[in-house]
């Protein structure tokens, strides 16, 4: 590896200091770090750290989540391969592994700790305690991802404390996942060795946990998006603050870019430079024990370049000292092959099979109601004027469509519910992408509508659709049903025009991709629908549909 020396305004996270100078690297290590008189008009700083991410919510493989992180100046992230591990088990974490290798940016992955994330759905792998503690084992294994089981933790689940004991015997960090959890459970939660918390949604929830030795990992991803309420944290506890997307699609990642984005943000809430930066380079570099350069002598060379302080646009980023992304000539690496991983096993449906009818004695019905930018949702008390026996169907003036779960793994029966809020007003959306256990998951205005979704994303074993009731669009995902083996920008270009259609068919959501693909998940407070029920997460049992009176 040939010498390097770049020069610009030097900006040291350490000191708190910017100044003129050089930095010599040799081997991909930085040498030496000496001030100057001049330098070009340019700052230099240490590259950017995600501290939790899904890989797979980009509905992108690892090597090309990679082109497109590079460009916004990430060099490293702390990813949980937990979608893919809920549909292949080990051998999907083995593939988000070998496909990471293949490219520079550096990926840090967790061992997977709740697949399935509850025995609630149906999954396409069971990860137990001795497979977790086998992967905690692993070098290329570098925490135990967030413990969603929550009520697991609380209420001594021995598998779920095995896990956790498994972690601790590996001396490794834990990360959380406890939406809403207060008081003495959360105590007992964090006692346990849980360090992170990336689903805080309001200040008071995290100065609790603060309080409490948790570090916070602000999220803006493109259906949670926390920053402008948690930014103020900043002010007090700026060194136990980390920035996160969890979730991004790759439309997001090529027009707003990635942490570089939260960067931005903080900018321009007046957040104070410094703690800005440390929160994406030595917060989470120090907290995972990660090897990744913070722009000493000593550090493996891993920076970035921008133009100014203010704007923060990547003009380069260098991994181990290699140039890999120029804003004059794109990424430098080749992207490697892709050999799909995936399960699928269910049949084509028809519409009698998603039909519902109205039992006697309803008070109301259970649905589901979203907040755009939020993985919560509320429970609306639906009374349809209906009488008992007849067809339940979607109710346009009251913005309720029919909501429809299909177990991918085994032939079974569609689940079918309702919910509020998505805005559809002909046609349907359906995907692949339902987290945690990755079903079928549809959102529709008519039965035939649905079922065509349905029927697509069978035929193309996984990916995102909609339909305008006769005309039907979809971005097939080949690995896992999660991700493209097409690059970013590709995908990004497909993934518009679908996003485009949805809002085409009446979606004001945001992001009604993402909002639908959480719509399952049943670790998430309040009303879901999984691929055996409607789930209650507050009560974390099954509930009907009907209320009777």
């Amino acid at each position: 590896m040939s010498n390097l020396i770049l020069r610009g305004n030097i900006v040291d996270v350490f000191t708190r200091d910017i100044y003129k100078g050089e930095i010599v690297v040799c081997d991909g290590i930085i040498q030496e770090i000496r001030k100057t008189d001049t330098a070009p008009d340019c700052f230099i700083l240490p590259g950017l750290i995600d501290s939790h991410v899904h890989i797979e919510s980009s509905m992108l493989t690892p090597s090309r989540f990679a082109e497109l992180a590079v460009s916004r100046g990430t060099v490293g992230v702390v990813t949980d391969p937990h979608e893919i591990a809920n549909v292949a088990g080990e051998k999907g974490v083995e593939f988000m592994i070998e496909d990471g290798n293949k490219v520079p940016l550096k990926f840090f992955f967790g061992a997977p700790s709740c697949v399935p994330a509850t025995s609630f759905e149906t999954s396409g792998a069971n990860l137990n305690s001795e497979v977790v503690s086998r992967l905690l084992s692993r070098k290329d294994i570098w925490f135990l991802s967030e413990m969603m089981n929550f009520p697991g933790v609380v209420y001594d689940d021995v598998e779920v404390h095995a896990k956790l004991n498994a972690a601790k015997a590996a001396k490794k960090p834990v990360d959380g996942h406890a939406p809403g959890l207060t008081g003495e459970s959360l105590k007992k939660y964090v006692a346990s060795g849980i360090s992170t918390d990336h689903e805080c949604a309001f200040p008071a929830e995290a100065l609790e946990k603060l309080k409490l030795g948790v570090k916070i990992q602000i999220r803006e991803g493109s259906a949670a998006r926390n920053f402008s309420s948690l930014y103020p944290l900043f002010e007090k506890h700026a060194d136990s603050i980390m920035l996160c997307t969890d979730d991004s699609h790759p439309d997001e990642l090529i027009q707003k870019g990635h942490i570089d984005k939260l960067i931005r943000l903080g900018l321009e809430k007046g957040v104070d430079f410094f703690d800005l930066i440390r929160s994406a380079t030595v917060v989470p570099a120090e907290h995972y024990g990660l090897p990744v350069g913070l722009l000493r002598e000593g550090d493996f060379a891993d920076l970035i370049v921008v133009d100014n302080l203010s704007d923060f646009n990547v003009q380069n980023t260098y991994i181990d000292g290699v140039l890999v992304y120029s804003l004059a000539n794109g990424i430098n690496f080749n992207l490697p092959d892709v050999s799909p991983v995936n399960v699928f096993n269910c049949n084509a449906i028809s519409p009698d099979d998603v039909k519902v009818y109205l039992p006697n004695n309803t008070q109301h019905i259970r649905v589901i109601e979203v907040m755009d930018g939020e993985l919560l949702t509320n429970e609306f008390k639906w009374n349809p004027t209906l009488i008992s026996g007849e067809e339940v169907v979607s109710d346009l003036s009251s913005d309720i469509l029919k909501l429809v779960v299909v177990n991918r793994y085994h032939p079974q029966k569609p689940i079918v519910g309702f919910v509020k809020n998505m805005g559809l007003k002909r046609g349907a959306l359906g995907s692949t992408v339902a987290h945690d256990s990755h079903n079928i998951i549809v959102a529709g205005v008519d039965d035939e509508s649905i079922v065509r979704i349905v029927n697509a994303l069978i035929e193309n074993a996984g990916g995102i659709a909609a339909s305008d009731g006769s005309y039907t669009e979809i971005l097939p995902l080949p690995v896992g049903g999660l991700m493209s083996i097409e690059r970013g920008e590709v995908v990004a270009k497909k993934y518009e025009t679908l996003d485009q259609m949805a809002h085409t068919l009446g979606s004001t959501l945001r992001a009604p991709f993402m909002t639908l693909s959480f719509l399952s998940l049943l670790v998430i407070p309040s009303l879901k629908l999984g691929d055996k029920g409607l789930f209650d997460v507050n009560k974390f049992d099954f509930v009907p549909l009907f209320e009777k009176a």
